[in-house]
């Protein structure tokens, strides 16, 4: 069993920052995939990016890649996604989630799910 915590969203101005976390509680957080997603209202969720066991591979979407990070600190337990020159394009609430593969891009391959941060990028 893997239980998340999302934390460090908010609101903030059109080419601002925000980093968000993700605590994983558990001893298994080093054998786990991880993947951040969003979801905008009346949208499907979408990926943004994921990362492997050992942080050693990274995936991110198109639509915010140059511009958002995934890395994970296995010491921590902790999962991070660094967002910068945001856009009111980005706002949606966020999910971190867990996956027993190495490394996924589909949401239904995820098991385990935070209760999401929402981030607002006004114009």
């Amino acid at each position: 069993q893997v239980q998340l915590v999302e934390s460090g969203g908010g609101l903030v101005q059109a080419g601002g920052s925000l980093r968000l976390s993700c605590a994983a509680s558990g001893r298994t957080f080093r054998s786990i995939g991880m993947g951040w997603f969003r979801q905008a209202p009346g949208k499907e969720r979408q990926l943004v990016a994921a990362i492997s066991q050992s942080g050693g591979s990274t995936y991110h979407a198109d639509s915010v890649k140059g511009r958002f990070t995934i890395s994970r600190d296995n010491g921590k337990n902790t999962v991070y996604l660094q967002m910068n020159n945001l856009e009111p394009e980005d706002t949606a609430v966020y999910y971190c989630a867990a996956t027993r593969l190495y490394l996924s891009t589909t949401a239904s391959e995820y098991t385990y799910w935070g209760q999401g941060t929402q981030v607002t990028v006004s114009s």
